[in-house]
């Protein structure tokens, strides 16, 4: 495992990741075009790229865009109806693990930007038949979410003949510099499966010890080329054209249209993933377990690369946060129908040896991403990790234990 010099990532990244002769990595080498590349130029391009697009007489929708209640949904529909001008119809795939802050921050959206909404209601069963076999045998209890949220929008492309599907930032670009912005790199169905989906369509599910059935993945299967060419899909990521800095652009959400924030206990950014019980909780667990580092690292790394925090600051943040227990495990039991028991014994399965030692005591030994960077502290001194001030959290009861998961979520008075 090779570190880079400048963030927290490695060469072990999921996504892959190289490191150059000088100790730099290929995504803190593409985030440098941030500061080099002429947006208002990039931006011309973009309004090229959609005219073709507009529906003048309003016989239909001008694009596709996908949304949660989180993450940057507010700054993709603010670009697309206020700068772009265009007619957007929203799509979101129901999580199930929704939290009421969630519900409202999506119902505000569509209300503050006089937006039309679709959501999808998987079958709850399917559901969790679906996460019992996945959790099992590749240790993800978000397979179903993945496939829903980049399938649906899809799908409703083709069904309402909408061409364009406009979506945020590109993962791969973003965290481990996969493409340039200047590739313009749209969606694919190969790119999905490969790195959304841990290389598994829906059609790879079921099997002989599994009680999946066809109806159970119908919902997720993308559609065939026939279908895709006959209405001339393509999905653009519009993090392309406009220089992405998440911390800013929900900042600016805040101002301009009450998006609402938390606060997490294992990470410090109060802006993502507010919509849902899990992801910032078990789900990021497992994420550790697996892969040896958590979400807050990517976190500190985005921080990093945009200059509000040093390399050691960073790594402060990560390992204050990372090993933070999982708040909501026994909501998640209770969803799934497992004891607590069963669910340790099935997450302990899918620790990476490569990260984790069982000692015969039972206690189980991290040695990952973090605890491999040694970073001299300034004068020798540790830090108090103190970035968490410089985000905002606008509600202090965000994903309170108390709640339910609401499986299907109506209005909120905004």
């Amino acid at each position: 495992m090779e570190f880079c010099k400048r963030c927290l990532y490695t060469t072990a990244h999921p996504l892959g990741l190289t490191i150059d002769q000088d100790g730099i990595c290929s995504g803190c080498r593409v985030h440098q075009e941030k500061d080099q590349l002429d947006w208002q130029e990039r931006w011309s391009r973009l309004e090229k790229l959609v005219e073709p697009y507009r529906n003048p007489n309003g016989s239909n929708y001008d694009c596709v865009v996908p949304v949660t209640g989180a993450n940057d949904s507010y700054y993709i529909v603010h670009l697309v109806k206020k700068r772009l001008g265009l007619n957007p119809l929203l799509v979101t795939y129901n999580r199930y693990f929704n939290t009421p802050l969630g519900i409202r921050n999506l119902a505000n959206l569509r209300i503050r930007l006089n937006c039309d909404i679709l959501y999808q209601n998987v079958n709850p069963e399917s559901v969790r038949r679906i996460v019992r076999s996945t959790l099992r045998r590749f240790g993800s209890m978000f397979w179903p979410i993945l496939a829903g949220q980049s399938v649906f929008p899809v799908q409703t492309a083709v069904r309402y003949r909408i061409p364009l599907i406009i979506w945020g930032a590109h993962q791969g670009l973003e965290q481990v510099g996969m493409f340039s912005h200047l590739h313009e790199v749209e969606m694919t169905r190969r790119y999905r499966k490969d790195h959304d989906l841990m290389g598994y369509e829906a059609d790879d599910l079921p099997s002989v010890f599994d009680t999946l059935k066809q109806r159970d993945i119908s919902q997720f299967r993308y559609p065939n080329d026939q279908a895709l060419s006959s209405v001339g899909v393509r999905g653009i990521y519009i993090g392309n054209f406009v220089r992405w800095d998440p911390k800013a652009q929900h900042e600016d959400m805040i101002s301009l249209y009450n998006y609402a924030s938390a606060r997490f206990e294992r990470t410090f950014d109060t802006y993502d993933h507010v919509e849902c019980f899990s992801y910032m909780d078990l789900h990021d667990q497992l994420k550790l377990f697996k892969h040896g580092y958590s979400k807050v690292t990517d976190h500190a790394t985005r921080e990093i690369r945009h200059g509000r925090l040093t390399r050691a600051q960073g790594l402060d943040l990560v390992r204050h946060h990372e090993q933070k227990a999982p708040e909501h495990v026994d909501l998640f039991c209770e969803w799934l129908g497992l004891q607590p028991t069963a669910l340790r014994f099935i997450l302990d399965q899918h620790r990476n040896p490569d990260y984790w030692h069982e000692e015969s005591s039972g206690h189980w030994v991290f040695n990952g991403w973090s605890a491999r960077q040694h970073i001299p502290h300034d004068n020798g001194a540790p830090r108090t990790p103190s970035s968490s001030a410089a985000f905002i959290a606008t509600h202090t009861r965000g994903l309170d234990a108390g709640d339910k998961f609401i499986t299907i979520g109506k209005g909120w008075p905004c």
